[in-house]
């Protein structure tokens, strides 16, 4: 046997930087406040957790490889077509399969200088070119994006609200994007924030869906719904690409105490308000009290906010992460992101943001 020889990866797949998540432990602290990977302070609905705990009794059956029962209860709630709906194990493998039927060697999937890591890991798991286009003010630069289009365009990838940055592009503009884009590029809106959003110039890309053939609204169970372990998320799309994504995706791709959790999760619209009307209350007391101690905070819809340091020793980025760690406060670094010098802040319990504003407060005062 020729111990040289040995299986090797298809070309490009090594030259993929991993998907580093927000960081979860402080070492050596008592109590910890995980704030790094925008999770519900509120957790989910009791709802959803009888029926999870209900459909633990039935482990030993395949679940509906339809998901019908969480298809129904989105379309019911959205006033959707359950037929233009498809789930998936979180709105992440729903991004995959779409840049593994759609993508391939010689194709370009655009995405924003910013924007959600796991579009360009995507692109490049599917042997294509991610063309990174710049932001402005931390936003959306739509011209900036129909510029970069080209004839080996096949997808754009675009965060609404944007993720780490929190703002968010109106539906003008959204509509503007979507008429200048060839009828073969598929515009992909990942509305993974939406529910927390609160402006009149704002759609999560349904309307958009609903009149055209190359749209895709992604959504997601993780955030607002509180179901981040579960991994629940759906799309919903024309009916031609949503037929050829459920070719290629998994048989049983969502487990049973998912799908009964999420349609129980999402009929529970009275917890969702709370959820909302807490983040609300929160984003605002927050970005006021970090700009009040000299930080730039860049102002936000979602359910986190993007925290500027100082250029200066002693008060940057890293080291206001490694000062708040030790107090057992565990934000997210955003350097894979493009921001050297910036943390993300989910907008967490009251004593667990009133404690980041103290502690911040301390270390900006540090002499």
């Amino acid at each position: 046997m020729n111990i040289e020889v040995k299986p090797t990866p298809r070309p490009g797949i090594l030259d993929i930087a991993a998907y580093v998540p927000g960081k979860e432990h402080a070492p050596g602290v008592a109590r910890v406040f995980k704030l790094s990977s925008n999770e519900s302070p509120l957790g989910p609905s009791p709802k959803a957790i009888g029926a999870f705990q209900q459909s633990a009794g039935h482990l030993e059956m395949y679940p509906d490889g339809q998901a019908m029962a969480l298809r129904e209860a989105i379309a019911d709630v959205h006033g959707l077509n359950v037929h233009n709906i498809l789930c998936g194990n979180g709105s992440d493998e729903l991004l995959g399969l779409l840049c593994h039927v759609y993508l391939g060697a010689g194709d370009e999937g655009i995405i924003t200088e910013h924007g959600f890591l796991v579009y360009k890991i995507q692109i490049k798991a599917a042997g294509a070119t991610p063309v990174v286009v710049k932001e402005k003010d931390c936003t959306v630069d739509v011209d900036a994006i129909l510029a970069a289009v080209t004839e080996k365009t096949k997808i754009v990838f675009l965060a609404n609200p944007g993720n780490p940055t929190g703002t968010y592009v109106p539906a003008s503009e959204i509509r503007r994007l979507h008429a200048g884009l060839p009828g073969n590029v598929i515009l992909v809106l990942d509305s993974a924030y939406a529910e927390y959003v609160r402006r009149n110039d704002y759609q999560a890309g349904v309307e958009l869906v609903s009149g055209n053939r190359n749209v895709v609204m992604t959504r997601t169970f993780s955030k607002v719904y509180g179901l981040a372990a579960l991994r629940v998320g759906w799309a919903y799309g024309p009916a031609e690409i949503l037929d050829a994504l459920n070719r290629v995706r998994g048989p049983f791709n969502l487990n049973a105490p998912a799908i009964a959790a999420g349609a129980a999760a999402i009929r529970d619209q009275e917890f969702v308000g709370k959820a909302v009307e807490h983040n609300l209350v929160w984003i605002e007391k927050v970005t006021e009290a970090l700009t009040g101690l000299g930080l730039k905070v860049t102002p936000s819809v979602a359910n986190f906010v993007l925290v500027h340091f100082p250029d200066v020793d002693g008060k940057r980025a890293e080291e206001a992460d490694a000062f708040l760690t030790s107090r057992g406060y565990i934000l997210r670094a955003v350097r894979g992101y493009g921001f050297a010098n910036s943390l993300r802040m989910t907008i967490g319990s009251a004593e667990a943001n009133i404690g980041v504003i103290e502690a911040l407060t301390e270390f900006m005062g540090r002499a």
